[in-house]
């Protein structure tokens, strides 16, 4: 510890008058810059999610009139089956991701091109795991969800083509999570928009041409080759130092010791994810599955685009995280809590008010699950969004062994509580969202505790912060229930539909976010929001 001088006393503190008000105003324009680049990377990846939303609204009916009910459940249960074993791949992006981001304030080139050489050494270890596990699940999966004999080969080569796919992804993901590390996620703006329009063509022409799930999988892959080759000629073109070195062999075991934590990580996030589609497939029925999934399109699309967003905004809370500012840490965090929470429940009350009528319009009123179920799946959602938050905050720390530990526990309990529900009860779509929420309050309550014990917050002090929200929100769903309940006489069709089905689910919308916003935050926390609105207005950012 550096001691003082009792003659430079005096002098020491003349410096510390002078030097505090230009480290204050050096934070201030350091918080607008990162507020700058965060907004940016928020609105492209807010753009991106809401070209995805476009193209999964418009492709979504295409996918289920083209393939069918039964094709169409089988599409969506190989989708997670290949997802369960996308942890095969050492999952080497999102470490090198975090990586980058802890270091973001940092002029080591060479230790940025040394994780990315780590990164691709891991890739490759893991590349003969992967190609032996996608070859068995190709190989079993027709007797695993017994599917009729005159299919079992366009199963099996559909499943194929989606694990060649998920190799693809884990490498052409480098330059992106680069990218994303350095804060430059904003730099796609525009362009990675227009390829999430091209991949959704490419879907359609599948379809058009009535080349099935196995046409639908090679739309996908030719998609992720032309993202990989995009993301490559962006990161080369922004980011100066951008490479690959050798890493030596203790440098490559450090970035597999957090690559594993986060394979685990993803591993969990597959089942935890994944596995309400495989246990009514496998419980109860693949036609249950179509249900399920298009009921739950909305909610989960619309209301994950806070996730996105504060997932665009995390590499600038690394760089504070990585400077060890842990009050400025703490007070980001909070905002980032408080603004997910305002958008999360004012979409979740609109959807449970006009799910039903959405549904309806898109692909017809006997695909939707029920209102009770529908109720469900919206809390399900919301929650998982609040999860995912303090998940991505805690892969910012690299500390993730507890977190990881946490996740497994909250899977076996979910999926235990899941089946027998579904399996022995018969409840379907209800059996799954109830064994969801009650394994993932596991979560709810263990991941606070994590960030609280780093950012030295009592989690005693976190629940009370959480009392009024949460009591409002309740208040807010009840409501929507009940005006649910007498809006799902109301019937809509054609484009008048569609114009009154907008019209309505936007005064909702907007009508549940100025009661969250004067009700559910306190003075102080809209008073930062505000601040922070200045900050992005106007929206431009000289580089």
């Amino acid at each position: 510890m550096l001691r003082l001088n009792p003659r430079n006393k005096i002098s020491h503190m003349a410096t510390l008058k002078v030097t505090q008000p230009l480290k204050l105003i050096s934070r201030f324009f350091s918080d607008e810059n990162l507020t700058k680049k965060a907004s940016l990377n928020a609105i492209t990846a807010g753009l991106e999610y809401a070209a995805k939303l476009i193209v999964g609204f418009v492709v979504q009916p295409w996918l289920v009139s083209g393939l069918g009910d039964y094709f169409f459940g089988t599409w969506q249960i190989l989708l997670r089956f290949v997802g369960y074993i996308a942890p095969a791949s050492g999952r080497p992006t999102q470490a090198l991701r975090w990586a980058i981001a802890s270091e973001l304030n940092s002029d080591d080139v060479n230790q940025k091109r040394r994780y990315v050489g780590s990164a691709i050494a891991v890739w490759l270890i893991f590349l003969p795991i992967l190609i032996l596990l996608g070859s068995l699940l190709a190989w079993f999966i027709p007797y695993w969800i017994n599917t009729p004999a005159e299919y079992v080969w366009i199963v099996r080569l559909t499943t194929s083509i989606l694990v060649v796919n998920l190799i693809m992804i884990n490498l052409a993901a480098i330059p992106q999570s680069v990218l994303q590390g350095e804060n430059l996620g904003y730099k796609r703006m525009g362009a990675s928009t227009v390829l999430v329009f091209a991949a959704g063509g490419l879907t359609w022409v599948a379809i058009y041409f009535h080349t099935g799930m196995m046409g639908v999988a090679v739309a996908t892959l030719v998609a992720t080759v032309i993202n990989g080759i995009f993301f490559l000629w962006v990161v080369r073109t922004y980011s100066y130092w951008f490479g690959a070195v050798r890493s030596s062999l203790k440098e490559i075991w450090a970035f597999f010791g957090i690559s594993g934590w986060f394979l685990l990580w993803n591993l969990i996030m597959n089942l935890m994810m994944a596995s309400d589609v495989v246990i009514l497939g496998m419980l109860n029925s693949v036609e249950s599955v179509t249900d399920y999934s298009l009921t739950k399109y909305a909610p989960e699309t619309l209301i994950s685009i806070i996730a996105i967003i504060m997932f665009g905004i995390a590499p600038g809370l690394g760089g504070i995280i990585g400077s060890g500012d842990k009050q400025r840490a703490s007070m980001v965090r909070g905002e980032i809590m408080a603004i997910t929470w305002l958008v999360i429940v004012s979409l979740g009350s609109t959807f449970v008010v006009w799910n039903q009528a959405f549904v309806s319009l898109w692909v017809g009123i006997n695909h939707y699950a029920g209102a009770l179920p529908n109720l469900l799946i919206v809390v399900v959602v919301m929650q998982f969004v609040l999860i995912r938050n303090d998940s991505n905050f805690i892969d910012l720390t690299l500390k993730l062994q507890r977190k990881v530990i946490l996740g497994a526990i909250s899977v076996a309990v979910s999926l235990a509580v899941a089946a027998v529900l579904v399996g022995y009860f018969r409840l379907g779509i209800m059996g799954v969202s109830i064994g969801l929420l009650f394994g993932r309050a596991i979560l709810s309550f263990g991941y606070p505790v994590l960030v609280g014990h780093f950012l030295n917050i009592p989690w005693i002090s976190q629940l009370k912060n959480t009392l009024r929200p949460a009591l409002l929100t309740c208040i807010i769903l009840v409501t929507a229930v009940i005006l649910g309940g007498q809006f799902s006489a109301v019937a809509l069709s054609g484009l008048e539909g569609w114009i009154v089905f907008i019209l309505f689910s936007g005064v909702t919308f907007l009508s549940s976010f100025i009661m969250a916003f004067y009700l559910g935050l306190s003075e102080d926390q809209r008073r930062r929001i505000f601040i922070r609105i200045k900050m992005v207005i106007p929206l431009h950012y000289k580089s």
